[in-house]
Formats: structure tokens, C-alpha cells, sequence
């Protein structure tokens, strides 16, 4: 089965920091640009980052940008958020999608129809 999964959420305060993780099961991540995504209570769908394929740069929202950043290894057929001073308006749920033909540029500014999206994981930030 062909799906993304992520992990690694949980509660943190303020000014903490936090890695997600987002795992490939029945494909790699070579060919495909991977972003994260997330949905906060009362929000709307907010992309954040994505890494390309061809050459691993990176995009990012710039809600996020200098706090967040977005890692892969492939080796392990992972990609990763590694983010840093949270604050307590990053509190969603995270999900990664990934796309073989939609550039990072148009996944970062919204673009929703993407190949795969996968099930998210909970992060709080306390104040």
C-alpha cells in the first residue's frame, strides 16, 4: 500500500523545539517534491516547506521561515521538520504531502492537488 505517514508530535512549550518525521510506505521519495502541511484548530489548510526532488532545495512559508526547517534522507526514505522557537500559534495538526510534477514553489503557496497527503500528528505548544 502507497501511503505517507507522519510522527513525532507531541506537546511542547513555547520557545521549544520539536522534529517531525514523515515515512514513505510502497514508493521512495527520489522522484517526488515533499512538503509539509498543517491545519490549526479554527485554521484553514496552511502549507509551510517543501524540499524538491531534483537538487533538496527547499521552500518555506514565511510564517515559518528562520524557524523551520525541512531535511530528507533518503537512505531512510524520510523527510523531516525540524522546528524550532515554536510558538503557541504552530499548534495543528502536521501532515506531509508529496507531488512528482507540482514544483515546491506552487505546493509552498497552496497548490492542493497533490499526488499524496498522509495522516498528520498533533502538535500543542503551551505558552
Amino acid at each position: 500500500e502507497v501511503q505517507l505517514q507522519a510522527s513525532g508530535g507531541g506537546l511542547v512549550q513555547a520557545g521549544g523545539s520539536l522534529r517531525i518525521s514523515c515515512a514513505a510506505s510502497g514508493f521512495t521519495f527520489d522522484d517526488y517534491n515533499v512538503g509539509w502541511i498543517r491545519q490549526g484548530p479554527g485554521r484553514g489548510r496552511e502549507p509551510l516547506a517543501c524540499i524538491s526532488a531534483k537538487d533538496s532545495s527547499t521552500q518555506y512559508r514565511d510564517s515559518v521561515k528562520g524557524r523551520f526547517t525541512i531535511s530528507k534522507d533518503l537512505s531512510n526514505n524520510m523527510v523531516y521538520l525540524q522546528m524550532d522557537n515554536l510558538k503557541p500559534e504552530d499548534t495543528a495538526v502536521y501532515s506531509c504531502v508529496a507531488d512528482r510534477t507540482q514544483y515546491c514553489y506552487t505546493i509552498v503557496v497552496g497548490y492542493r492537488y497533490l499526488e499524496m497527503q498522509g495522516q498528520g500528528t498533533l502538535v500543542t505548544v503551551s505558552s
